[in-house]
């Protein structure tokens, strides 16, 4: 049986690290693997980046 794969679009809200780490919490209990798309697209700095 091949686990289909859910596709989020994190331009939509916030788009964040809120996003990333739901995303993977759910991922993990579930087994569906997550892929998250456009992850802070409406940002001046779009991606994620390292706080220093």
């Amino acid at each position: 049986m091949t686990k289909k794969q859910v596709i989020i679009d994190g331009s939509e809200g916030e788009g964040g690290g809120q996003v990333l780490r739901t995303s993977i919490s759910l991922s993990a209990i579930t087994g569906i693997p997550v892929r998250i798309e456009n992850i802070r697209a409406g940002r001046k700095k779009p991606a994620l980046c390292a706080s220093t």
